[in-house]
């Protein structure tokens, strides 16, 4: 006679009444593998003046891309592009950029006779305090360092706590067209004469993944050198494939000189530091004081940073493995 009790035990059950029920060990569906966790980005936002409002552009398409900022490192206008941005202010900053022309650009320009720069610049710090007023970097959302330059030392100096606008202040102190900022004993100019593109204050502060934003890349290239050919009858004559010479003023001249300063400096910083990826929004039309253009190069520097997207995201995912 068959036992069912046994013939049910073997079939993984147990009689009525004899205990529980064991059910069997039939392994369920493997979980999901958790995705790796998104590696923040940290932004070295470059000097340049009115091609700074580049740097709106970029942050407006990493936002939308939703690429998360870790931190940002500013020179200059990049400090300002950056402070505001982290503050909370970039709407702001956005809306101020656009609707300047020359004659709002005259008027907030407050000019000084036998000091240290041709200009104050407290009618922008005016301007700044109406959105900035009490804000502090410590108190930021992100770690946010302002690169400055002593003026009698020539130290680069990072500003990383205290007031926010002091700090935009001292990083866009161009010598000659602002004056000076002193605080804390120290005569504070503007960062681009040491650190123009500072890749080095975020590898300084451990960020794994390092973009820069460069606004120099195409301003000194093949373009700008001045070729000789010989002629039969003339000699050696001069041949430029570039726009004709205009003269140029004073301030001109400075602004220029400027230029070819941070270009060097820039170009020899990031051969010894180079970031993971650096961004290069075309804006060598676009000169240093054209502040009125803000709409074009906020448009070049979307541009740009749409184009790459998707290299940040490679190097995120790879980051994070």
């Amino acid at each position: 006679m068959l036992n069912w009790g046994l013939i049910r035990q073997s079939a993984g059950q147990v009689p009525m009444g004899s205990g529980p029920t064991i059910s069997p060990n039939i392994p369920g569906p493997p979980a999901p593998p958790t995705p790796p966790k998104k590696v923040k980005i940290a932004l070295a936002l470059g000097g340049g003046a009115a091609r700074g409002w580049a740097h709106i552009g970029v942050l407006r398409a990493l936002n939308e891309a939703d690429i998360e900022v870790g931190m940002i490192a500013g020179t200059s206008i990049g400090a300002l592009v950056g402070g505001c941005y982290l503050a909370g202010k970039l709407d702001e900053l956005e809306a101020f950029a656009r609707s300047l022309t020359m004659r709002r650009i005259a008027s907030l320009l407050d000019l000084t006779i036998g000091g240290s720069g041709l200009f104050g610049g407290m009618r922008l710090t005016k301007r700044m305090q109406e959105h900035l007023e009490g804000f502090s970097i410590e108190e930021l959302d992100r770690p946010f360092v302002a690169v400055a330059s002593e003026l009698n030392t020539g130290h680069e100096v990072w500003i990383a706590n205290g007031s926010l606008i002091t700090a935009l202040r001292a990083s866009y102190a161009l010598p000659g067209i602002f004056e000076p900022v002193r605080t804390n004993g120290r005569t504070l100019v503007d960062g681009a004469l040491v650190n123009p593109v500072p890749v080095s204050v975020c590898r300084a502060y451990e960020q794994p993944l390092v973009v820069a934003i460069n606004l120099h890349y195409d301003l000194f290239g093949r373009s700008a050198v001045v070729k000789h050919t010989a002629g039969p009858l003339h000699g050696e004559q001069q041949r430029r494939d570039e726009a004709p010479y205009t003269k140029l003023g004073m301030t001109g001249v400075m602004v220029q000189a400027f230029n070819i300063i941070q270009d060097r400096i820039s170009r020899a910083r990031l051969a010894g530091d180079p970031p993971d990826l650096a961004l290069h929004p075309r804006l060598s039309d676009i000169g240093l004081s054209e502040f009125h253009r803000a709409g074009e190069a906020i448009e070049r520097g979307y541009e740009e940073a749409s184009a790459r997207l998707a290299e940040i995201r490679r190097m995120q995912e790879a980051f994070a493995r």
